[in-house]
């Protein structure tokens, strides 16, 4: 092979004999650019200045040997293909040559054909291995190309699913005016919560869906039950518990959302068992349920309501504290704990003020559909 990845194949030639490089650099130049070197040494410093395909040596020359000069040959340059040439004519000198890392070994004095036949072998299977190498970099760089295109899809995907949760989320609370927003802060709070737990990335995005979808089985509860704005019956009561069951009906088949239908059906367990729909106790009850329950509980003494003001952080702190190990797993309490006061005020700030824009942003659609409307109707008439 003349040619290796488009250009004349480079071979340098090291023998302390000068008889024997002009025999092989006439041999050898017309095929392949062709130099040759009286050491070792100086095939190293070869080696440095610029690459080449082959080197072809002998075994014994003044200075270091031909064997020693094999790993330092893979060390600076390791596609280089090393062919041994020696007036040694012994099995052992051939397989103490092959061994060292030698591709090849040829006997002086020497056939030219049979070199001819070597050096041609010996570059074939250097192209082979070159475009070996050339390909698993494509094939990495391919790889990594198509991971982070497969990476924006997954991440543009999970936005629109976490577009239109949010938006069934907002026509959902219009239906209970009550807890207008609360989904927006207990999700932020949940997310907090599961920073500090040391949670990975799945059991987070799951641990988001589910609070943010927590309250999705509602949509079963008759209105005259959801917006009653009196106590609620016994057997009305029965009717707005079935709500995680109903949610967890709605998310059933739906891969994406499995962790997430967990935090919806036992978001309303408790630690000591004595929660609904099912009544399971401590670490029975799935962790992002678990972690749900007190960012809930959180949003809910420290919001305002119809019959109250919101509570204080330090008031809601000695409520949590107070039901630990009753209601809510003390692991998750003392997480909250470590949360500095101030940046649970900076995350319903955010939550807050996140919330308004979007509703500000819909409510400046609905009046642009108005005027839509009415434009329309008026170019009718005209």
């Amino acid at each position: 092979m003349s040619k290796t990845l488009g250009r004349s194949a480079r071979v340098l030639v090291a023998d302390d004999e000068p008889e024997i490089r002009d025999v092989l650099t006439d041999l050898l130049s017309p095929l392949y650019d062709c130099a040759a070197v009286g050491s070792a040494e100086d095939a190293l410093v070869r080696l440095r200045e610029g690459s080449y395909d082959l080197v072809i040596s002998d075994i014994m020359m003044g200075g270091m040997s031909g064997l020693d000069l094999i790993p330092r040959v893979k060390e600076l340059a390791p596609d280089t293909v090393v062919i041994m040439i020696s007036g040694v004519q012994t099995v052992e000198s051939a397989i103490n040559a092959l061994r060292a890392g030698a591709f090849d070994y040829v006997m002086k004095p020497f056939d030219l054909h049979h070199v001819e036949a070597a050096v041609s072998r010996a570059l074939e299977h250097h192209f082979l291995r070159a475009e070996k190498r050339r390909y698993e970099t494509y094939l990495e760089e391919m790889v990594a190309q198509r991971t982070q295109e497969l990476d924006g899809a997954l991440h543009s995907l999970g936005d629109a699913y976490r577009t239109t949760l949010k938006a069934l989320t907002a026509a959902l609370e219009t239906r209970d005016l009550e807890t207008h927003g609360h989904s927006e802060r207990v999700v932020n709070f949940s997310l907090r919560l599961g920073q500090g737990l040391g949670l990975g990335e799945e059991q987070m995005r799951s641990l988001e869906f589910g609070s943010l979808l927590h309250d999705i089985g509602k949509i079963g509860v008759p209105d005259a039950i959801l917006r009653k704005p009196a106590k609620l019956s016994e057997e009305e009561w029965v009717r707005m518990r079935e709500h995680p069951l109903h949610g967890q009906k709605i998310l059933r088949g739906i891969e994406f959302l499995e962790g997430a239908s967990r935090v919806v059906a036992q978001h309303h367990e408790r630690w000591d068992g004595s929660g609904y729909p099912l009544g399971l106790r401590g670490e029975v009850i799935d962790l992002n349920a678990r972690i749900f329950a007190v960012a809930d509980a959180f949003d809910a003494i420290t919001s305002d309501r119809v019959y109250r003001a919101g509570r204080s952080y330090d008031e809601a702190l000695a409520e949590l504290d107070e039901h630990a190990g009753r209601q809510f797993d003390p692991r998750v309490v003392e997480a909250f704990r470590q949360v500095p006061r101030e940046e649970w005020d900076e995350i319903r700030r955010g939550s807050l003020e996140a919330h308004e824009r979007v509703a500000t942003a819909r409510r400046v659609e609905q009046a642009a559909g108005h005027l839509y409307a009415s434009t329309g109707a008026n170019a009718l008439v005209n």
